[in-house]
């Protein structure tokens, strides 16, 4: 773990506009920066709401983002970023719209192509238009942060770009953007914020400065999920969860996940199973595995979760599994369709995915991932 003495960096939006109500405000923004011309990218329902940004002057609408996107997906949308020149990109939906408008807001109308930018620093700057995120979902954090994902379907496994030049210039985050995600799907994406907080609060990078964002997102899922789950307009559980969202982002710039994260990939690449489901599904099994490494962060995770265990590993996976399935969130792979026949090449994608594994606190071996998807089938 880092210390006060530690170096790191921190980004942030250059501004963040957060509440009921805030999602107009865009708009304005958008008319006193003078944008003529904006894109925005979105998934289908989403773009049938646009109006609520109240946008002015040319607005062309891709609305065909598909959930965990693809190489063509991204393709789609770099032709209609460089249909529409545009002076902004919006992303307006959860994360897949988020990444997609990062992508195509360093790629459209450069010489670089996606393969010439995956990994760090590689894009060239500085990008032709301005970028907005307006998030719909409260569980990826997405509009905090300066990566993004898309996966290619030849090898299932995700391209991750990282680069300051996809740092949103503004992000509005209006809770009641959310207040019509369905109570399965707020459980889901609800678990991903906080295991976007809880990896990076027990990670090998792990920083006082990050900590104190990590372990209040945390404890704000223990305390709103539950109830948006139950009631989706309650809007103070929603303004929690979209905060606890956005403390998650800020978790991901500077130390990122961890092992949770490179085990429940595999399940969106090959399967198809939503992000912030495979998650959750893995969540338990991976933070009890890294409980002897982590006895006294794991036990602060668990408290702001309103769980009180020992600082035993079954005491943990008991607790971490019970607060996810009381959200009715499905825990075992078979029921997501997954087959016992694919662990071994699930392990063997989730293994090669070093720029988590290797932040994990506690070593995970092959042997050790396929236990853990043996487990959890």
């Amino acid at each position: 773990m880092a210390s006060l003495d530690s170096p790191i960096t921190i980004v942030r939006p250059h501004l963040i506009e957060f509440g009921i109500g805030t999602a107009a405000k865009l708009g304005k923004w958008a008319a006193e920066k003078g944008y003529r011309r904006t894109l925005v990218i979105s998934d289908a329902f989403n773009a049938s709401r646009i109006d609520l940004l109240e946008l002015k002057g040319e607005v062309t609408v891709f609305a065909e983002v598909t959930p965990e996107p693809d190489t063509a997906n991204l393709e789609k949308v770099l032709s209609a970023a460089n249909g529409a020149d545009a002076e902004l990109i919006v992303g307006f939906g959860g994360g897949s719209a988020m990444d997609l408008a990062k992508l195509a807001a360093v790629l459209a109308g450069s010489a670089q192509t996606l393969h010439d930018v995956v990994g760090p620093n590689k894009v060239h700057g500085p990008r032709k238009a301005a970028l907005a995120q307006v998030p719909t979902t409260s569980g990826t954090g997405s509009e905090a942060g300066i990566r993004a994902l898309v996966t290619d379907p030849r090898t299932m496994a995700k391209l991750a770009v990282e680069s300051l030049h996809m740092l949103a210039d503004i992000a509005v985050i209006d809770p009641a953007l959310t207040f019509s995600v369905p109570a399965r799907t707020t459980a889901a994406t609800g678990v991903d914020a906080m295991a976007h907080c809880v990896e990076a609060f027990t990670n090998r990078k792990a920083h006082p400065i990050v900590d104190i964002y990590a372990i209040e997102g945390t404890r704000l899922v223990g305390k709103y999920l539950a109830r948006a789950v139950k009631d989706g307009n309650d809007a103070e559980a929603r303004s929690g969860l979209s905060l606890a969202s956005l403390y998650g982002g800020f978790c991901l710039g500077p130390v990122n996940t961890a092992g949770g994260h490179a085990l429940a990939y595999p399940l969106g690449t090959r399967w198809h199973v939503a992000h912030g489901a495979a998650n959750a599904l893995i969540f338990p099994h991976v933070l009890a595995f890294n409980t002897p490494s982590a006895p006294e962060k794991t036990k602060a995770v668990m408290a702001a979760l309103g769980r009180q265990t020992s600082e035993n590993s079954g005491s943990v996976f008991d607790a971490a599994y019970a607060f996810c399935a009381e959200l009715g969130i499905e825990m075992k792979l078979s029921g997501l369709g997954v087959p016992e026949s694919d662990l071994d090449a699930m392990a063997d994608d989730a293994f090669a995915i070093r720029r988590l594994l290797d932040n994990n606190p506690r070593d995970l071996t092959r042997a050790d991932i396929r236990s853990i998807y043996a487990a959890a089938f």
